[in-house]
């Protein structure tokens, strides 16, 4: 049976992820900052008969807790087939570049792109173990400089967080750096935005979850003739998927 480890998991995106991976028969390891939410979370799928999961306390923005983490899963397998860095947050109020303040970028930049780079570091040996292992990176079309640059892009006037888009911006170079490193192996690295989505992260405007899910399972199910190192946005590029970075 495959494996997955899953980052933020507990609600919203992240968990629907795990229901969709659990459903194609993957065993989730189901990283939760709140272990209690986890649990909960857990409690769900199991009532929808998903069975192979279970909680892994995971705060991204702590060292300890990543070391934690990896030690546990240690303790239940000598590899992992898929990486998900979905945890992430927004950086609250208020959003301009003028108006938002340092700390507020440090929190973003903290679990957007240092979270990510700590989690794929203590995990990376046991996706080398996999025969075709994938790192999905979830990111946001927001963080797209040539889109944000763009006064064509639909979004243009309204899609300016940031604090956000700038730790998504860093994070999609993260990816690229990332997949460059991994080329030459079975390794597939890419960045993917789920698009908008109705979630507690979104007040609950936007689309189903259920397509934003299956958005990134289908980039973490992508064979050895997939893409790699590459940005998707299937929202706002319904024909390929691919957007510029």
């Amino acid at each position: 049976m495959k494996k997955v480890l899953i980052t933020g998991a507990n609600k919203g995106i992240g968990l629907e992820t795990a229901k969709q991976l659990l459903q194609k028969e993957f065993y989730v390891y189901l990283g939760s900052r709140d272990l209690n939410k986890g649990k909960e979370a857990i409690e769900k799928l199991k009532q929808e008969g998903l069975i192979n999961v279970e909680v892994i306390q995971l705060d991204v923005t702590d060292e300890n807790s990543v070391r934690a983490a990896r030690e546990e899963i240690d303790k239940k397998t000598d590899s992992l087939d898929i990486l998900i860095n979905n945890a992430g947050i927004n950086g609250g109020s208020p959003y301009t570049a003028l108006e938002s303040s340092s700390d507020q970028f440090m929190a973003a930049f903290n679990t957007n792109v240092f979270g990510v780079a700590r989690v794929t570091k203590a995990f990376i040996d046991l996706l080398q173990k996999s025969p075709e292992p994938r790192i999905v990176n979830v990111s946001t079309s927001v963080g797209s400089l040539s889109l944000q640059s763009n006064p064509s892009w639909p979004a243009y006037d309204f899609a300016k967080y940031a604090v956000y888009g700038a730790s998504k911006a860093a994070l999609n170079m993260y990816t690229i750096q990332l997949a460059y490193e991994l080329r030459e192996t079975n390794f597939k690295v890419n960045a993917v935005c789920p698009g908008y989505t109705s979630t507690d992260f979104t007040f609950q405007n936007g689309g189903d979850v259920e397509v934003a899910g299956s958005r990134i399972v289908k980039y973490a199910l992508i064979d050895k003739d997939g893409p790699t190192g590459k940005f998707f946005s299937e929202e706002t590029n319904p024909e390929t998927g691919e957007i510029p970075w």
